[in-house]
C-alpha cells in the first residue's frame, strides 16, 4: 500500500463518492437489497458483494436474469432507499473537512440518483456541493470513468489534476481510469480494500491547505490512519 507521502502534492479539485466515502449507508442498503433478493429468488450472499459503488440498474442487469425488468427493480429498490434512512450517518470528521473546502473546488460523483443523494445527504447533515454528477448524468456508471471526468469538466479542471475519494472497487477503478490520484476511505470496510492506494479510516486528523493559485493539498496529522 502507498503511504501518505504519495499524496503530498497539490490538486486542482477534490472529487468525492458518496456512500461509504462521505456517508455510511451500508447497513440500510444491504438490508433493502437482501429483502428484494429473497423475494426474487436471488442469493443475497452472491448479490451483496456486487452492489457497492455501482448504479442499481447496472447491478440488476448484471444478474443476467431476462425475467427481471431491470428498470422496474431499480425503481423499487431506489424508492425504498429514499424512505429507509435509519442508520445513514456522516463519516467521522467529514463535516469539518468539507466545510473548509472552497465551494468551487470539490464535487460529488455518485452512482445514486439525484433524489437519493438529496435525502441521504440531508439525513447525514451534509450540504450538497455546487457540482454533482449522479446516476442520471452518465450513460455508463462506475467503473467507467465518465462520471469523474464530467465532474472535473464541470469544475473547469482536468481529471488528472484531481484527487478522488472512494471506498468501493468500482469507484476506485473509475478514478484510476479518469487519470486521477485516489484516496481510499475505509470507515465502512470489513476487509482490506486490496489496492495499492493510500487509505485512511475517516477524516479525523485530516485537513486541507490552499495554495496561492487556489490548488489544495491534504494535511495529515498523527490522528490520521
Amino acid at each position: 500500500m502507498k503511504d501518505e507521502d504519495d499524496l503530498m502534492k497539490s490538486y486542482a479539485a477534490f472529487l468525492f463518492d458518496m456512500d461509504g466515502t462521505l456517508i455510511s449507508s451500508t447497513a440500510v442498503t444491504e438490508r433493502i437489497y437482501t429483502r428484494w433478493a429473497e423475494g426474487a429468488g436471488v442469493d443475497p450472499a452472491v448479490l451483496l458483494p456486487t452492489i457497492h459503488g455501482v448504479r442499481t440498474i447496472d447491478v440488476i442487469r448484471r444478474l443476467g436474469r431476462p425475467d427481471l425488468d431491470a428498470e422496474a427493480v431499480a425503481h423499487l429498490i431506489s424508492s425504498a432507499e429514499k424512505t429507509e434512512l435509519d442508520g445513514v450517518k456522516a463519516i467521522p470528521g467529514v463535516h469539518e473537512f468539507l466545510a473548509a473546502l472552497p465551494p468551487d473546488r470539490w464535487a460529488l460523483v455518485t452512482s445514486a440518483d439525484r433524489e437519493l443523494v438529496r435525502v441521504r445527504l440531508a439525513a447525514a447533515g451534509i450540504a450538497p456541493p455546487k457540482v454533482m454528477v449522479t446516476a442520471e448524468d452518465v450513460t455508463d456508471g462506475k467503473p467507467d470513468p465518465q462520471g469523474y471526468k464530467l465532474a472535473a469538466q464541470r469544475l473547469g479542471v482536468d481529471a488528472a489534476d484531481c484527487l478522488v475519494f472512494e471506498d468501493a472497487p468500482a469507484g476506485i477503478e473509475a478514478g484510476e481510469r479518469a487519470g486521477a490520484d485516489v484516496l481510499v476511505i475505509t470507515a465502512t470496510h470489513t476487509a482490506p480494500h486490496g489496492t495499492a492506494h493510500t487509505a485512511i479510516a475517516d477524516y479525523l486528523g485530516v485537513s486541507s491547505s490552499r495554495g496561492a493559485d487556489g490548488s489544495m493539498a491534504l494535511v495529515f496529522n498523527a490522528a490520521a490512519e
